[in-house]
């Protein structure tokens, strides 16, 4: 084991031969694997003192791990705190309607600074800025705990939000540039495990400490977490040399106000308009109004300023472009389900939050099981067939889970939810290589920016629509099944009657007759809102098939080789 693990660090590739030739060797049976080759042609790039320039001479996965860290627990901490808000209001005398604001206030700071992470990163360099965003976060999450009214913790989650907003870019950033272009389709497998698991047992874990603790712990569980990202990235991660060097332009607060603008009343608008009815409300038309605004001028702007805040020129190069389309669409569709399959334990099995967190618990499962195979897959086949593969796997899933019934079991809809968290890394780690694939080092943190902030506009925009496609087709069913009962219905009479006079035994038969009325109301009701469910699972399927065809407008990369940095 002391073997292997000397082998495996990074210094130690500094003292093999670094011509292919001599690694392969000419005999056949004395080739070093793929992987080994990789390394080697990595090591090339180091500089005269023997570091690459990247790493500074640290063990990538050393590195992995440490900013892993920190953004697992900032979409943990998301998925957690949706889980404990009725636990929230409870306990800080709020309304479920006030204590949502709990989510929306961090969202909308996370929205804001998402895109701007880049030029913060370069200004006051990428390590310090990381370590400083992960500071925040954990100390905010203390006061969130700690917070003895909703005022208080609706501004220590701004503060969180502010914190956690750069964390998913960064981490994406520094793993795509500390590991060599063949190798990065298991860096994004790593990253996968945060940005796809997290949601998943996000739930599991929420449920859990609200029920068996308090909902506090659910935000002070990042204190260790974070303490420890601290320690690792001051420790194993450092600023390469363009970030170093990097000569950033005076601050643009034109385009950070607008960014303001337009991210905050994106957010708002999703998180409050099926409670206001949408475009029914006053303040949302004009919500709407300064979002539309706000965004064209923000695009205007950025377009046009030489040293904008977000360089949205990166989206001139095509593979990019493509796969930030296909990530909104991703993102709308994985945190639908994430979002339908625990509601409809829970609304129509009568499941509690913890147990219909385990139900679908599995979903994870199957995703770390695909992540070291599409890691592996990444660097051998067209990514564009595994995206193929995942977005066909995902849409059957979700026709399957258009079959549901009000008798399912946790077992009926266990390999599924398995084969669907399969599926999901299949999505997300090819479209990451493929969308970085052919953009500079220079360019990924820019870009990475704006890929994250597409994703979570997309989950916004999948958790709202879901919602409210739930709340209105479930109205639209249960007027069709109500106007095919009329009231003189031989059926509807002997039903009403058989269930009041077994009701009528213990309340009398005049109580019993209208108790089995609405008891049969109760039915009509349960049944409209399977149906709802059911179109909802059904529409996520056709986006997903939808997403095959876009999948094909990527430009080809052949795997494990970056194409020319102006490819477009």
């Amino acid at each position: 084991m002391q073997k292997l693990t000397h082998l495996m660090h990074p210094r130690v590739f500094s003292v093999y031969p670094t011509e292919e030739s001599s690694l392969r060797g000419s005999n056949p049976r004395s080739r070093l694997p793929e992987t080994y080759l990789a390394w080697a042609k990595f090591r090339n790039m180091a500089d005269e003192t023997g570091q690459d320039p990247q790493t500074a001479g640290e063990n990538p996965w050393l590195i992995a791990v440490s900013v892993m860290l920190a953004t697992f627990m900032e979409v943990l901490d998301t998925a957690i705190a949706s889980v404990a808000l009725p636990y929230i209001a409870g306990s800080l005398s709020a309304s479920n309607d006030e204590a949502t604001w709990v989510l929306t206030s961090y969202l909308v700071a996370n929205a804001v600074i998402l895109p701007a992470s880049n030029w913060f990163a370069l200004r006051f360099g990428r390590k310090r800025f990381l370590i400083t965003c992960v500071i925040i976060f954990t100390v905010s999450s203390f006061f969130c705990g700690a917070a003895p009214s909703l005022a208080f913790i609706l501004i220590a989650r701004i503060v969180q939000g502010a914190g956690g907003g750069a964390l998913q870019p960064l981490s994406q950033a520094i793993l795509l540039e500390s590991f060599p272009p063949r190798l990065r389709g298991m860096a994004m497998a790593v990253f996968a495990f945060g940005v796809v698991v997290a949601p998943i047992i996000g739930p599991t874990l929420g449920g859990w400490l609200t029920d068996t603790y308090s909902w506090r712990y659910a935000f002070y569980i990042n204190i260790p977490v974070g303490a420890l990202a601290v320690f690792m990235i001051n420790r194993f991660v450092h600023d390469p040399p363009y970030v170093k060097n990097a000569k950033v332009g005076k601050f643009d607060n034109v385009g950070f106000g607008l960014l303001v603008v337009w991210t905050g009343c994106l957010q708002v608008i999703l998180d409050k308009g099926q409670e206001d009815g949408w475009f029914g409300a006053i303040w949302l038309r004009w919500a709407t109004f300064f979002l539309i605004l706000g965004f064209t001028w923000f695009v205007i702007h950025s377009w046009r300023k030489k040293d904008s805040l977000v360089n949205l020129h990166t989206l001139k190069d095509r593979n990019f472009a493509v796969g930030c389309l296909l990530i909104l669409f991703f993102g709308v569709s994985i945190y639908s389900t994430i979002t339908l399959l625990p509601l409809f334990y829970q609304e129509l099995l009568g499941y509690t939050a913890f147990a219909a967190g385990i139900v679908v618990g599995p979903r994870g499962f199957g995703a770390i099981v695909a992540m070291p195979i599409i890691g592996w897959l990444t660097n051998k086949a067209d990514a564009r067939y595994l995206l193929t593969f995942g977005f066909v796997v995902f849409g059957f899933m979700s026709l399957r889970f258009g079959d549901v019934n009000l008798s399912v079991s946790p077992w009926t809809m266990l390999w599924p939810i398995i084969i669907t968290g399969f599926a999901l890394s299949f999505v997300f780690v090819p479209i990451s290589t493929q969308c970085y694939a052919t953009l500079k080092n220079e360019e990924i943190g820019n870009a990475s920016g704006i890929f994250n902030l597409l994703r979570n506009i997309g989950g916004s925009v999948g958790i709202s629509v879901s919602q409210t496609m739930l709340t209105r087709r479930s109205d639209l069913h249960q007027n069709d099944l109500v106007g095919s009962i009329s009231r003189s219905s031989y059926w509807l009479q002997q039903q009403s009657g058989m269930i009041g006079r077994f009701l009528g035994r213990q309340m009398g038969l005049a109580n019993g007759m209208t108790a089995g009325r609405a008891q049969i109301y109760k039915e009509i009701g349960q049944q409209s809102l399977l149906w709802a469910f059911v179109d909802v699972f059904r529409w996520i399927a056709l986006l997903c098939f939808g997403c095959v065809g876009i999948v094909w407008l990527f430009k080809k990369v052949k795997p494990g080789k970056k194409a020319p940095a102006g490819a477009h």
